[in-house]
């Protein structure tokens, strides 16, 4: 493991930006339609009880990475089994999230370059700041977050002056009933993209201060929520349900509604930079897991020489794990959901919990009893 620490601020930041990442692209939560706003807050708030479960795993290991309390927790050969499945989905998700950036920048901005050349020169930026270590990844962060921030409350303004937003697409609330609803956010929202952040498990052994690990893991989270929140509320109140649902990147198709006094339009390129930022530290922090993890696994001492190997693999999955976008949309709303999300982050650190739960009792209990035979030998 790298000797590195971070600040609870820089794990808040990079938890925002993580969360915000890809999901401020796509149309999040749109199988609840004019609800979308709705399923996001349910699975914000039904995801806090999945970070709990995180950080309790963490207080019992605050030392070891996942990977190497998993092997303490399920024995050498099961534990080393689950943590190399953790390994090879931080790999698939960062090569998702990579094709998402590279999606987006042909259909807004290159159309005539290839997808490949497109995802490498990200992902050389990405090799190259994971090898510098999660020092230079959090330092980045607080930079480029104040940056972001500063694009989303200008985008804000500008699309409340053009006159856009009509909230009547928000109505009629909950038409159809809260199982709609909840159904999309037990099944969609709560998944992508809040207990995603799973990957910050890797991370917390490096927080200075662990006893602001639980708070700021759920502030981070709340702090994302609201915003994607506010993004789906203006995405549907501006375009429409219908629009919306269509739309690829329905952000972006937004954006480019803007016009204030007939010379102030045309903006979505400039967003884009906002886009980029969250895609950006997404793919770095998945990419920088799985090195620290893979070293771990498998006893490297220097992580930064798998930057390379890994980059390879990241960039060419990206390339390969789709034939066109539509296909990459399907197998990540539904194909990765039931067989990667709800093991990997509902089910997995549950029965993880457990287990280590009734070994830590057990442990305490030898202790216990330890104690009080040396004091009745000392009388």
């Amino acid at each position: 493991m790298e000797k590195a620490k971070i600040s609870a601020t820089q794990l808040f930041i990079l938890m925002v930006l993580f969360e915000l990442g890809s999901a401020l692209l796509v149309p999040l939560a749109m199988g609840a339609k004019q609800d979308a706003w709705l399923a996001i807050l349910i699975g914000m708030l039904c995801s806090f009880f999945f970070f709990l479960i995180y950080h309790k795993l963490y207080s019992y290991y605050p030392d070891l990475l996942p990977t190497e309390y998993m092997q303490k927790i399920l024995g050498k050969v099961l534990g080393t089994l689950l943590a190399f499945i953790y390994i090879v989905y931080f790999l698939y998700d960062a090569s998702r999230v990579l094709r998402d950036f590279g999606e987006m920048l042909l259909t807004f901005a290159y159309p005539d370059t290839p997808l490949f050349i497109a995802n490498a020169l990200l992902m050389l930026i990405i090799i190259y700041i994971t090898r510098k270590g999660i020092e230079a990844i959090a330092r980045s962060g607080e930079l480029l977050f104040i940056f972001m921030y500063f694009l989303a409350i200008a985008g804000f303004i500008l699309i409340i002056s053009s006159g856009l937003i009509d909230f009547k697409n928000l109505q009629p609330v909950l038409k159809e009933g809260i199982l709609p609803v909840a159904k999309v956010a037990l099944t969609e929202t709560l998944y992508f993209p809040f207990t995603e952040a799973i990957v910050f498990t890797m991370l917390l052994p490096y927080l200075s201060n662990p006893k602001k690990a639980n708070v700021t893991m759920l502030c981070a989270t709340g702090l994302s929520g609201i915003n994607l929140i506010i993004t789906m509320i203006i995405n549907i109140s501006v375009l429409g349900v219908d629009l919306t649902t269509r739309s690829q990147f329905p952000l972006l198709s937004t954006v480019q509604t803007i016009q204030v006094a007939d010379f102030l339009e045309r903006l979505d390129v400039f967003f884009m930079f906002a886009m980029v930022i969250g895609i950006y530290f997404k793919v770095s922090i998945l990419f920088y897991a799985s090195i620290i993890s893979t070293a771990t696994l498998f006893k490297i001492k220097s992580p930064s020489h798998l930057a390379y190997p890994l980059g390879i693999i990241v960039l060419f999955l990206s390339i390969t794990i789709a034939s066109n976008f539509q296909e990459h949309l399907y197998e990540g709303l539904h194909v990765a959901r039931f067989f990667l999300h709800m093991p990997l982050f509902a089910v997995v650190p549950i029965l993880l919990l457990l287990i280590a739960f009734f070994k830590n009792r057990k442990r305490q209990e030898a202790a216990a009893e330890t104690i009080t035979i040396n004091l009745q030998l000392e009388r």
